[in-house]
């Protein structure tokens, strides 16, 4: 609603004012008009037409509180840096033959994916035998079939479809990776684990039912090397590092018994050298009771006759030191 000031008349015109038979004419100064949005409308998306949700008049729906983040749409309180948040923000464009596809599937379901792809902010939308869509932000794709599954209330493809999408934009490396979050699930306190989105095997299928799509040479690859149990990429990364050195494959999560009973889980090993191999990101410097507990762990493992070697993103980045003395370890050990 408007506010008026009045303003006092000088003796000649002023910004504002009219003249008339040269007499200065008061008239009333109005305040910018400020668009009161109704609570309800908070942290949701609308489009333009569905007045019977928004109640909003055509002057209130051109408000700079409203976003305007997709052509006939309209969002209160969404944020475009947040996954959920963009698609929140589509959603109202998306028709029923539609879902969201590739790495803004993948981003939703949690699979982890290279920096430059975390944190893009372009959307892709899968149309099922239908025309792409064809906006500002937003990849289209044409796919024959895809299985729609739930993320809260989105509708992305399954995660073995949107595994094999992403095949043709990632690495080998890093398309492993994803492959081992899919079905290790992820680890809770007390050694457990969430139920994996997907098995070997549902990958395997997939895979065939893509064909010979972008990525199918590398998911072919990948299909051979993904594992269970696996707790990050870099432990992932870590283990193809190795593989890539010719080393025998090391041992996943294996259960170390040490001083007061206590089992203890390294992220690859030897059992039968007691050597194990633990990847320290940054967090584990960074956070002082992180770094106690790895400290404790050392202790415990090396105090129970296992060699320990600790591997940083350094090693991965140039893995000729740390291939050096994991070889060197083995060769002491075994023979």
């Amino acid at each position: 609603m408007a506010h008026g000031v009045e303003a006092q008349a000088p003796e000649r015109p002023a910004c504002g004012e009219a003249e008339r038979d040269g007499i200065p004419r008061r008239h009333t100064l109005r305040m910018p008009r400020r668009t009161r949005i109704p609570p309800t409308l908070r942290g949701t998306s609308f489009h333009v037409s569905e007045r019977d949700f928004h109640e909003l008049s055509p002057g209130e729906l051109r408000s700079s509180a409203l976003d305007a983040p997709y052509h006939g749409v309209r969002s209160v309180g969404l944020r475009f840096d947040d996954a959920f948040d963009r698609v929140r923000m589509y959603a109202p464009r998306l028709r029923s033959d539609q879902l969201f596809c590739g790495p803004t599937a993948a981003q939703l379901l949690g699979i982890p994916l290279p920096l430059e792809l975390e944190r893009s902010t372009v959307i892709h939308v899968a149309t099922v035998g239908g025309t792409r869509p064809r906006t500002r932000g937003v990849i289209g794709h044409v796919m024959r079939s895809a299985t729609p599954y739930a993320v809260g209330e989105v509708l992305v493809t399954s995660p073995a479809e949107t595994w094999c999408q992403i095949a043709a934009v990632l690495s080998r490396e890093d398309l492993v990776a994803a492959g081992d979050y899919l079905i290790s699930g992820r680890r809770l306190p007390g050694n457990r684990r969430t139920p994996p989105l997907n098995t070997r095997q549902e990958l395997a299928v997939a895979g065939e039912r893509f064909g010979r799509q972008p990525g199918a040479v590398a998911i072919r690859w990948a299909l051979l090397r993904i594992r269970t149990g696996v707790d990050s990429p870099r432990e992932s990364q870590l283990r193809l590092v190795i593989l890539a050195a010719r080393l025998p494959e090391p041992v996943i999560g294996y259960a170390v018994t040490v001083a007061g009973g206590l089992s203890l889980h390294p992220d690859l090993s030897y059992p039968k050298a007691k050597i194990a191999i633990e990847y320290e990101g940054d967090g584990h410097r960074q956070s002082k009771r992180r770094w106690r507990s790895d400290l404790r762990r050392i202790t415990l493992l090396e105090d129970a006759g296992w060699r320990v070697i600790r591997v940083t993103d350094d090693d991965l980045r140039d893995p000729t030191v740390f291939i050096g003395v994991l070889h060197r370890a083995l060769r002491e050990r075994l023979t």
